[in-house]
């Protein structure tokens, strides 16, 4: 077997949640009285952390407290309906099952807050399909630094050369590619191939069945 373990990104990697935050964000604008997004405009709005989302949705010229504002609002909103219209890609559970038993050990890194991506995998996973699930905590840098997957390979016990690291954005690649991780871009999340392809990616996959050959 090439690979030893992967590390995969959630949002627009192995859940399609973009309706969910694109609803939620959009609510909460309209609360604030402040302009609404298209939803496909969110397709370049997450991925970089809550905090990073309000900032972008958010008029340019608001406050700090305003920010803020939003933050809390969405954080709220968001723990009420995430679960809404998210749902797994095609022949993601598939291909987890065939990575499991190959002997592949799993792990999730995510920018979103620990508490929301552990909500999601419990909903939508195995409770022993991953052996390490991390979302954004507060003593550990959000991605593209490598902190966090640093952290898991050495939880996992393995070399970062038996690594795989599975994403969708630029962020991904970047985390995957400074960690010393051999990276894939999935072409069915959020970017598009210039983006992974400009920014690391080793491997680019139209479906995830593919991820099980690059591992074979």
């Amino acid at each position: 077997m090439r690979f030893k373990a992967s590390i995969f990104d959630l949002d627009g990697t192995l859940l399609n949640t973009l309706d969910d935050l694109a609803d939620t964000a959009n609510s909460v604008l309209q609360q604030l009285d402040c302009p609404v997004h298209l939803t496909d405009k969110y397709r370049y709005f997450v991925g970089d952390g809550m905090r990073t989302l309000v900032e972008r949705i958010m008029p340019k010229e608001s406050s700090v407290e305003r920010i803020c504002e939003c933050e809390d609002l969405f954080k709220k909103l968001y723990e009420q309906h995430w679960a809404d219209k998210t749902c797994l890609y095609d022949g993601i559970e598939k291909m987890l099952l065939d990575l499991k038993k190959m002997g592949m050990e799993l792990a999730i890194l995510s920018n979103k807050p620990d508490e929301f991506t552990r909500m999601c995998v419990q909903r939508f996973f195995p409770s022993d399909q991953f052996s390490c699930v991390q979302g954004q905590l507060e003593k550990v840098p959000k991605k593209p630094h490598p902190q966090g997957a640093l952290i898991i390979a050495q939880t996992l016990g393995f070399d970062l050369s038996d690594m795989l690291y599975v994403g969708d954005t630029a962020t991904d690649m970047k985390t995957g590619k400074t960690a010393g991780m051999t990276t894939v871009g999935v072409l069915w999340g959020f970017r598009e191939i210039r983006e992974l392809t400009q920014n690391g990616a080793d491997f680019i996959v139209r479906h995830p069945q593919e991820i099980v050959e690059i591992c074979r």
